[in-house]
């Protein structure tokens, strides 16, 4: 081989160079979808179970009947909406779909920059779920 197309002293031709089982990349890779689905569903289950809470500490005694919705139709974001006698009324808070962090609204199309809790990690569920209500004021940063 000509002295000038040896490109072993190169540091990435080694790393693209090697011959790696194949196989164990795409075992690899269904793996990771896998737990990837399996998040994102605990996600959407954990924002399911927030607007129940929600809907169950609103109050019913002002002449109005509040409920709260999911919708998951954002790029980046699910959104929890406040409906007011059936009719969305504003947005309560953003749920990340990627990392389950909550979000309190900055404005109707963005979250505020810091996450107020994270959805799939279990001491920060419950403590959201104990502070819910139905105004959002758990979403303000303590």
């Amino acid at each position: 081989m000509a002295p000038y197309l040896d490109m072993s002293w190169h540091p990435w031709y080694t790393t693209f160079s090697s011959n790696k089982d194949m196989s164990t990349t795409f075992a690899d890779f269904q793996a990771e979808q896998t737990a990837r689905n399996t998040i994102h569903l605990n996600i959407v289950k954990y924002s399911m179970m927030l607007c129940d809470v929600l809907t169950q500490v609103a109050p019913t005694s002002l002449g109005y009947n509040y409920g709260y919705e999911l919708d998951s139709s954002g790029r980046k974001y699910h959104k929890i909406f406040m409906c007011c006698n059936g009719k969305r009324d504003s947005i309560h808070a953003f749920i990340d779909k990627k990392t389950g962090d909550v979000f309190k609204p900055a404005s109707v199309k963005a979250p505020a920059k810091h996450a107020r809790y994270n959805l799939l990690s279990i001491p920060s569920r419950e403590d959201c779920f104990a502070r819910a209500d139905w105004a959002g004021g758990y979403l303000y940063l303590r």
